[in-house]
């Protein structure tokens, strides 16, 4: 079995990571691979060293058209049986003509237009809900397979408090997220004000810092607010943290939701439609709907309030995290899905 993988992401985003993941899992499995990557990208040396191949040539080029014709020939020097396209961004750079008998697959991690991945032959989508959306808009229900992320947390004891100038017995509260309206930062900031005591971390970056910034002052939280940047060592934060939030508006996953399972930290969210589908109020995190903030505090006081909550909230969560979305019960997943398209 060959991979040719395509990513063209350069940033630091959920589907960058969570790629380069499985393509690293894949590798530790004994699966023959190649990656086109940006050699700009914050992995392409990570999939170098860990022995991947990987093509930086294609996505040097400047030009679209030259870009296509160089993935053509890689496409013919490589002889992939499967081409697996993550995002649209990558399925424009395979050409619609390449002379190959690969499968190629259209990775969905949002609700995607089908006509960007109009010469892909099958579908992968991270929810049940993707899938659906796929089907609706056209693609057969054979052709679209659903495949759920894992965590792509680092393994670290949890960072010491007093390095993010936080107090020791200080509730503290999490989010990780590109800082962009969508996110509902804002309302998390709401939310904090009505929360004396409390402190936020905030682990991203993104267009909104200066305008998250300046709400924090202007809600008189910002003494309690850590902007962090964009963080390596999430495992860390949130093995130090309480409660992580995820107050988005939009949001089609979330595998901040497995990070949280997966290192038993309470989870609370908005009920977009990724915590929406997956997350089962008082069960395992706690829903409120999007945009209050005062719902938002009420649920995060009372998970602190609430001891015996709280821990059901985790032993519950860590349990769906080790049944369903571990690294190696998802990777397990794609080389049964490769398998499956090679024996047709």
């Amino acid at each position: 079995m060959r991979i040719l993988h395509v990513m063209a992401g350069k940033g630091n985003g959920g589907a960058e990571l969570y790629s380069t993941d499985v393509m690293l899992s894949l590798h530790q499995a004994g699966i023959d691979q190649c990656v086109v990557m940006r050699p700009d990208a914050p992995r392409t040396a990570e999939l170098m060293g860990a022995g991947l191949r990987v093509d930086t040539n294609v996505l040097q080029i400047p030009f679209r058209p030259l870009q296509r014709l160089r993935m053509r020939q890689l496409i013919a020097d490589e002889k992939p049986d499967i081409i697996q396209c993550w995002m649209r961004r990558a399925v424009s750079l395979v050409p619609a003509d390449a002379k190959t008998k690969a499968e190629i697959i259209g990775w969905f991690g949002d609700y995607e237009e089908l006509k960007y991945f109009a010469h892909c032959t099958k579908f992968v989508g991270v929810t049940r809900d993707l899938v659906r959306h796929m089907v609706e808009n056209g693609v057969p229900s054979d052709d679209a397979a659903y495949i759920p992320t894992f965590p792509t947390v680092d393994d670290g004891a949890a960072i010491d408090r007093a390095t993010l100038a936080t107090p020791a017995d200080a509730p503290v509260l999490l989010t990780l997220s590109r800082l962009h309206p969508v996110k509902g930062l804002d309302t998390m900031l709401q939310a904090l004000a009505d929360l004396p005591g409390y402190y936020l971390w905030v682990a991203g970056d993104g267009p909104s810092l200066a305008a998250l910034q300046t709400q924090a002052a202007g809600l008189g939280v910002a003494s309690r607010v850590r902007f962090l940047g964009w963080r390596t060592d999430r495992g860390a934060l949130l093995r130090a943290a309480d409660i992580c939030v995820l107050p988005s508006r939009y949001e089609p996953f979330g595998t901040v939701i497995l990070d949280a399972w997966s290192t038993r930290t309470a989870f609370v969210a908005c009920n977009s439609d990724g915590p929406g589908a997956y997350v089962h109020h008082e069960q395992d995190g706690m829903l409120v709907p999007i945009n209050d903030a005062t719902a938002l505090a009420n649920a995060i006081r009372n998970v602190m309030n609430d001891p015996v909550l709280r821990q059901n909230l985790i032993r519950q969560g860590f349990a769906n995290y080790q049944t369903q979305f571990t690294r190696g019960a998802v990777t397990a997943k794609y080389i049964a899905y490769y398998n499956s398209l090679l024996n047709r």
